[in-house]
């Protein structure tokens, strides 16, 4: 359909020209709460039929604005030109603008439509990668858990945590490593909320006495996310914690996780051996996997065989073969490993050294000509041998077959737009390790949290990676042989230059990427 093919009021009164020019507009356009002329759309138009076409309703006061992802759509408009009995005008955007302000629409049309205290629950088989975009039509508890997995995708959570008590519950999500208060549940409909996620997690409905773990698979437009479940009795009911798992997140370079160039160099070094150990260590959720891929990625060429083995597979990357564990069938780190080492490997990635069988298996894989990498829960880089020697490890093989420790952790990074500049006190500045006369030689540079739209009021957006990478060359080697402690380790290895995790924090807090709150948080986990 072509705008000049019909002449007077009733047709679609913007041109392609006319689209061109308003591709430059579209960051002006961002949803806000719904107008009448939104609502009028809503009412006439289901989100199914605009998200087949990508049309997204705009504010424009009394004018009939719509976005779209491509000309393609232009028929659609004259479809709600026809129904609305007014003029319509495009306003051409991106796919991925169209479908997060779509994503807004419909999880505000879902919270204005919360179902009544005694509303009926309908429970049913789920489609294992259901569209949460095609069921906003369907029972009252579905709405809800619909509306709440899209609240969460749409600020960057990773965790939903659902919390029972006495007289109510309550919805947290964690956005940027903080758990921050989403919303409340009636209690009277807080069972049935837990019962739809066991059903689409395929868990026992009957079974309510014991910790249960799951998977659900859902869509959200062209977004596949992957969901575990983890549900536990508490004194007022079962505690659901939701790990939510973005496939359609792209991987970062290993330039792009906030390695500074000195780390990077280093970090960069270990990939090019062609066996040994490698070790990413820090606590849950501080982005070990991530840097491990980075690293992947940069030796990845179609020379080198790659395989990896982990619980779950956090990312999907070309070249790469990836297996999931499945200790139900007895496919453990520790049998796939030696399956792995079966299939002529280069490069082996181990999701996470969790038991001494594999770390037996890795540590000999490193001593027999393969690059290993993989994941230690430990609190820096030091303590990773400490770790090893613990589960039985010899000091002599962790001596020989040890490349390097990359211990890190994730802090908030302050929000461009709202950060402001002030004086630190000097008890502050000494909780970090910096000298008071050094503090306040940089304080045009020290930020703290304002708090704007673009941040949700929270002063911080985004996040990025403190490291610590421990090299072991001869002398640290000695060490590690020697007797493998920790102190000992980090003093030789702090004379030799390496830079540690608080190091990195105040580089980044005199830089003003973060804040001394942020430091301080991360230095205490």
């Amino acid at each position: 359909m072509s705008s000049g093919s019909k002449s007077g009021k009733d047709t679609v009164t913007t041109t392609y020209a006319d689209l061109d020019e308003a591709s430059t507009r579209v960051n002006e356009h961002r949803p806000d709460p719904p107008s009448r002329v939104i609502k009028l759309i809503l009412e006439k138009f289901s989100i199914e039929f605009l998200q087949k076409h990508l049309l997204l309703p705009l504010d424009g006061g009394e004018l009939v604005r719509i976005g779209i992802a491509s000309r393609d759509a232009l028929p659609a408009l004259e479809d709600v030109r026809l129904v609305l009995q007014q003029d319509v005008e495009p306003v051409l955007m991106s796919q991925a603008e169209v479908e997060e302000g779509l994503r807004q629409l419909l999880v505000e049309q879902l919270e204005t439509e919360r179902p009544d205290e005694d509303a009926a629950v309908v429970l049913g088989e789920e489609d294992t990668a259901a569209d949460l975009y095609t069921i906003s039509t369907q029972a009252p508890i579905v709405q809800l858990v619909t509306s709440m997995i899209l609240k969460a995708v749409g600020v960057g959570a990773s965790d939903i945590h659902l919390e029972p008590y006495e007289d109510h519950a309550v919805v947290r999500l964690r956005v940027d490593g903080v758990l921050q208060d989403a919303f409340t549940v009636a209690r009277s409909r807080f069972n049935a909320v837990v019962s739809r996620l066991k059903v689409m997690a395929r868990l026992n409905l009957a079974e309510s006495r014991l910790p249960q773990d799951g998977r659900i698979k859902v869509r959200a437009g062209d977004r596949r996310i992957d969901i575990r479940v983890s549900i536990v009795p508490t004194l007022f009911g079962e505690r659901v914690v939701l790990r939510l798992l973005d496939r359609s997140q792209k991987l970062r370079s290993l330039d792009d996780v906030g390695l500074d160039a000195h780390s990077y160099a280093l970090v960069r070094a270990f990939g090019d051996y062609p066996h040994g150990l490698v070790l990413s260590t820090g606590p849950t959720g501080s982005g070990k996997s991530t840097t491990l891929y980075a690293l992947m990625l940069e030796v990845q060429s179609p020379h080198r065989n790659i395989i990896t083995i982990e619980d779950p597979v956090e990312y999907q990357a070309a070249r790469i073969g990836q297996i999931q564990v499945n200790a139900r069938i007895g496919l453990t780190f520790a049998a796939g490993l030696r399956s792995i080492l079966r299939q002529d490997p280069d490069v082996i990635m181990v999701g996470e050294i969790r038991d001494a069988e594999t770390a037996d298996i890795a540590i000999h894989a490193a001593l027999t000509g393969h690059l290993v990498l993989s994941t230690l829960h430990t609190n820096d880089a030091p303590t990773a041998v400490s770790r090893l020697l613990d589960m039985g490890i010899p000091g002599y093989l962790i001596s020989a077959s040890l490349l390097g420790v990359v211990a890190q952790r994730l802090v908030r990074r302050l929000c461009t737009d709202c950060r402001v500049p002030y004086t630190p006190l000097d008890t502050d500045l000494v909780q970090v390790g910096l000298p008071p006369t050094q503090g306040q030689g940089q304080t045009r540079r020290i930020y703290r949290p304002g708090g704007c739209d673009a941040c949700f009021h929270t002063g911080y957006r985004g996040r990025v990676g403190l490291f610590e990478v421990l090299c072991v060359d001869e002398e640290i080697g000695r060490q590690i042989a020697r007797s493998g402690e920790a102190s000992s380790i980090r003093a030789a290895a702090v004379a030799k230059g390496m830079r540690t995790l608080l190091d990195d924090g105040n580089s980044k807090l005199l830089t003003g990427v973060t804040s001394i709150e942020e430091i301080l948080r991360a230095s205490r986990t």
